[in-house]
């Protein structure tokens, strides 16, 4: 049975600029008192092909941990871009809160991330129909422009992110959490 139960994350400043700070509200339950603080981390997947491009962008000690109900904000500097490939700026990738105990994982939270360019010159989308064509205001068929080229490198300040906080996909692990555990399986 675990010991901390994950009740609540809120992804806070949503969707908001890549450069800024991740925060989340994390409330979880202590059901028991523990030996041990919980450690938490946040870690940014920056390519789906190379996992040396992971970044932990945080990993902070929370205790001693109240029996309760608890709550606090979680809060991670962005990626470092100057670690991730240019081709993985833009696009969809995952950003992961867990929470360990004496160095056991027990539970993941995964949000998808899209990344989108923001031009603010660029001008609006048009209507499309469902052949592709935008439609013109005197009802006449036009051909959709060629999507903008990007410039490189990318501006920092025209990535925004946007997490995708309503769908997050939880993993919990069973883990030992004390010597009463440790002691009553080996029975």
């Amino acid at each position: 049975m675990a010991l901390v139960n994950v009740v609540n994350m809120v992804v806070l400043d949503n969707p908001t600029c890549f450069t800024n700070p991740f925060q989340f509200e994390i409330t979880f339950e202590c059901l028991q008192e523990l030996d041990d603080d919980l450690e938490w981390k946040v870690l940014y997947v920056g390519s789906a092909q190379d996992s040396s491009k992971d970044q932990i962008l945080d990993e902070i000690l929370v205790g001693p941990v109240p029996v309760g109900v608890n709550k606090f904000v979680l809060q991670a500097d962005a990626p470092d871009v100057s670690k991730l490939n240019q081709e993985d700026l833009l696009g969809v990738t995952v950003v992961l809160v867990t929470c360990s105990y004496k160095e056991r994982e027990f539970v993941r939270v995964g949000y998808y991330v899209n990344n989108e360019y923001h031009d603010p010159n660029a001008p609006p989308p048009a209507e499309t129909m469902q052949d592709g064509n935008a439609m013109q205001e005197d009802g006449a068929d036009q051909q959709q422009p060629a999507a903008p080229s990007l410039p490189n490198p990318i501006p920092l300040e025209r990535i925004q992110r946007q997490i995708l906080a309503d769908k997050p996909r939880v993993t919990k692990f069973p883990i030992s959490w004390g010597e009463q555990e440790d002691s009553s399986s080996q029975a």
